[in-house]
């Protein structure tokens, strides 16, 4: 009996400190989770903290997005915790199928933060060097002295193709691909200034970067995307749109909810088509706190202003625009807007704070995303205007653009009832 009730014991101590041994050691991606990248803790808001921030945000969601014709989603983040999430529409609006959170948005110039990211992540690879001549790359480059980081930062001086190829002569009823933009370059070399001497926000920066990528990684643009960034933060609804993607892609709208048209500047990468969700946002956000993905190096880099010829607090990193305050204070952000779709990527990186806003039918006051910032951070900012530069001039639309009619047969309990989608986290 002694030497039963011994054993007892000792089969119980065995599994008391197996249990306390396991839960010490920090946990390992599950068998399913073959990338090894782990994601950042999420933070612990005070409730009472919490319910002021989330009642901040759903006035501004109510006020100045529901009342004026709002269709797409919106999440806002703090140290990774969702404040408030919320998704109000239709994917296409012929069809009237409801938004959710798997319904990937064209997140337009957002795209950039992709491509830079991805230029800096080959230059940590040792594939490249931000100082590299752009020949090295695409020897028939027609400009001198252009450099891989002033592509990055939109000091190269070169015209905008998204201007020059119908200027040119190029036939709109063709899609102009980046090889088509490169040839172009090279072929009528339009005029350009000298290079790292002012900023201009210029798409042709970024197409050409996706050339660049392809032929410093041996892989598609997409595919290298995929493989260094979607796949391994399981952002799974995030994709680089192609001309097979035509046909089930989120279709987007004018303020009046007629479809927008597909036109010949459509497919090209580098400066945008790439598809998301806010929650693959969120993913992408949190793994740029975590140095995993890119070293804090490469991460400074990005954040580093370069365009300082002007005073005031508006500046471009590499692929990020920024407000850089007095105080040191830091906001990392990019606007996007290509025909119907608009989209806002806010990310207050000393409060830890995320603001995303994306439509698929145009509404300017998505724009307006960027008054969030003083929830968190007590300071009123300036109204951050849609960027034009972020557009074709084709698509520039009326500042007069007439307000849509508020939602008066419906109280403000019954629309955001409505609108949220409420799930267990």
């Amino acid at each position: 009996m002694r030497l039963r009730n011994f054993f007892a014991i000792f089969i119980v101590l065995f599994f008391f400190i197996s249990s306390c041994s396991s839960h010490s050691i920090k946990a390992k991606p599950t068998s399913k989770d073959t990338t090894g990248y782990i994601a950042p803790d999420l933070g612990k808001l005070p409730p009472n903290q919490l319910e002021v921030y989330r009642n901040e945000v759903e006035n501004f969601y109510y006020n100045k997005l529901l009342r004026t014709g709002f269709n797409g989603a919106i999440l806002v983040a703090k140290k990774g915790q969702v404040i408030f999430e919320a998704y109000h529409g239709y994917y296409n609006l012929r069809k009237k199928d409801s938004l959710t959170r798997h319904s990937a948005f064209h997140i337009a110039s957002v795209s950039k933060t992709f491509t830079a990211m991805a230029t800096l992540k080959l230059a940590q690879m040792g594939k490249l060097s931000l100082d590299d001549d752009v020949k090295k790359f695409l020897p028939a480059f027609p400009y001198d002295n252009v450099r891989v980081k002033d592509l990055l930062s939109h000091r190269s001086g070169l015209p905008n193709y998204l201007y020059f190829m119908d200027k040119l002569g190029w036939d709109t009823k063709q899609h102009v691909t980046n090889k088509d933009v490169l040839d172009y370059l090279i072929k009528f070399k339009p005029p350009a200034t000298k290079p790292n001497t002012h900023f201009t926000y210029c798409n042709t920066n970024y197409a050409l970067l996706g050339l660049i990528i392809e032929k410093a990684s041996g892989e598609s643009y997409a595919d290298f995307l995929k493989q260094q960034f979607f796949t391994p933060l399981h952002m799974d609804d995030t994709y680089v749109w192609n001309i097979s993607d035509s046909a089930t892609a989120m279709p987007s709208y004018d303020y009046r909810g007629r479809q927008e048209a597909f036109t010949f500047l459509d497919c090209g990468f580098g400066d945008k088509n790439i598809y998301s969700t806010p929650e693959d946002l969120l993913k992408w956000d949190q793994a740029l706190y975590t140095n995993e993905i890119l070293s804090k190096e490469m991460l400074e880099k990005a954040y580093t202003p370069y365009s300082n010829e002007k005073p005031g607090i508006r500046n471009y990193g590499y692929g990020w625009r920024m407000n850089v305050y007095p105080d040191g204070r830091k906001i990392i952000y990019h606007n996007g807007w290509w025909h119907g779709n608009n989209a806002v990527f806010i990310r207050m990186i000393q409060d830890s704070v995320t603001i995303i806003v994306l439509g698929n039918k145009y509404n300017r006051n998505i724009y307006e995303a960027k008054e969030m910032e003083k929830y968190f951070n007590g300071k009123d900012t300036s109204p951050n205007d849609e960027e034009n530069a972020e557009m074709p001039q084709e698509e520039t639309i009326s500042k007069a653009t007439p307000k849509a009619k508020a939602h008066t047969s419906l109280t403000r309990k019954k629309v955001v009832k409505k609108s949220i989608v409420k799930r267990k986290r």
